[in-house]
């Protein structure tokens, strides 16, 4: 089976503090399976680290107010080139995410406040006919 995965999830230290958001349990599940690692932020052309940044009236908008949308739709049309290329079994994406969150994302003021709706990435990958899990998601059902 052929995984694509938001590379923060097997530890890569592509989020926007630098970090990795590496997650064990969905690693041990995945086992034995082709992961195919992208960062969609990092496809569109932003640095790591970067300004933290979360979707506001239809468009992303880093903490210092500066509107990123555009490299957050490049990241997502990268994204899904590869995702047509390899066409994988499932995707699975890191949750709350500007990019990759699906179902659930932050507010837009910088507050931690979540609200229903989906990242770039993730909106533009199941438009087109993908299946599409959160880390989330995924290790809830497994």
């Amino acid at each position: 089976m052929i995984v694509m995965i938001s590379a923060c999830l097997i530890g890569t230290k592509c989020r926007y503090d630098g970090k990795s958001s590496k997650n064990l349990q969905l690693l041990e599940l995945l086992k034995g399976f082709i992961l195919v690692p992208f960062c969609p932020e990092q496809l569109g052309g932003l640095s790591t680290p970067r300004p933290k940044a979360e979707i506001k009236e239809g468009r992303v908008i880093n903490e210092f107010g500066e509107d990123v949308t555009d490299y957050f739709l490049k990241g997502a049309k990268e994204s899904l080139k590869i995702a047509r290329r390899i066409l994988p079994d499932i995707i699975i994406l890191k949750s709350r995410s500007p990019s990759c969150g699906k179902g659930k994302i932050y507010d837009g003021n910088f507050s931690g406040k979540l609200i229903e709706g989906s990242g770039i990435t993730c909106s533009i990958l199941i438009e087109n006919g993908f299946r599409v899990l959160s880390d989330e998601e995924f290790c809830s059902f497994f």
